[in-house]
């Protein structure tokens, strides 16, 4: 099956993955800076490490856990799209593209300023383009 709702899904994974290398880019040296040795540190978790690290290599962090979250969904909705032939039609494709396009510019904006009335903005609007995604693929559906 090859569907072109499914370019998007792949875009959003590659970004996410971009995003994780990007964490680990700027989070290990943040790491060592505030005296936290990776091979002998145990338990604990991301959250904690608002604490220790600056807020500003956080965000990468906290971008990528966004990306882990609702993006489920996407894919999820997508795939229906996908197995139920929703997945060609120009509207959803369409639609996609907006999701991904808006999630990636959400990142940029967490990642590099932080700016929350932006980050609002962008992910209300990809939340709108996903609403509008699974009413699509209920009405494929049902």
């Amino acid at each position: 099956m090859n569907s072109e709702i499914l370019k998007p899904v792949v875009v959003l994974v590659a970004w996410t993955l971009v995003m994780l290398v990007w964490v680990v880019i700027v989070r290990l040296p943040a790491m060592k800076r505030a005296g936290i040795d990776v091979a002998t540190v145990r338990g604990g978790n991301g959250a904690a490490l608002d604490k220790l690290l600056p807020e500003q290599t956080q965000w990468k962090a906290h971008n990528y856990m966004h990306l882990v979250e609702q993006p489920t969904l996407f894919y999820a909705i997508c795939g229906v799209l996908a197995l139920t032939g929703g997945g060609e039609e120009p509207v959803n494709v369409w639609l996609a593209w907006c999701y991904v396009g808006l999630r990636i510019l959400h990142s940029l904006v967490q990642a590099i300023g932080n700016r929350v009335q932006y980050r609002f903005l962008l992910f209300a609007a990809s939340t709108l383009a996903l609403v509008a995604l699974t009413l699509h693929a209920a009405m494929t559906v049902f």
